[in-house]
């Protein structure tokens, strides 16, 4: 679990931008580890975390789309069913509010990635690492407890 940069580009939805913007990313070697692209009453909107911030940064600020940029937690999860749930449930139960979330469909050895955009960072990354670190099979069902933690 990490905190991220995620950026947010609007106006994506005209042709050739997203692909102008995925290839400029490749280009540089930048590895998209999670996206989303929203369209809601016509303003659309594009997340992603990415592996070299500070890169794609100075990429997007070329592009003629406005970009912003929020702190977000990233968790490996496993690809199965509740585990983003339990994630979700925990942060509600602890009163914090998510403000954006979405995960990836999976990925090496049955993980997925989870984003969670939320107000209070750091305090949303403690509630979940206290929940993973005291029970993770009770929190995420068919999750093996890390090694002397049952």
């Amino acid at each position: 679990m990490q905190i991220e940069k995620q950026f947010s580009v609007t106006g994506i939805n005209k042709p050739a931008v997203l692909a102008n913007i995925a290839r400029a990313l490749a280009d540089e070697k930048v590895n998209i580890k999670a996206l989303i692209i929203t369209d809601s009453k016509g303003s659309d909107v594009m997340r992603m975390v990415v592996d070299k911030p500070d890169v794609a940064r100075v990429l997007l600020s070329k592009f003629d789309s406005p970009v912003t940029e929020a702190n977000v937690i990233s968790v490996d999860i496993p690809n199965r069913p509740g585990a983003f749930a339990a994630l979700a449930e925990k942060l509600s139960r602890s009163h914090i509010s998510i403000e954006s979330a979405y995960c990836t469909a999976g990925g090496p050895a049955g993980k997925a990635i989870a984003i969670f955009q939320v107000p209070y960072i750091e305090q949303a990354k403690k509630v979940m690492l206290e929940a993973m670190n005291r029970k993770p099979e009770k929190l995420i069902p068919n999750m093996r407890a890390p090694q002397g933690r049952r």
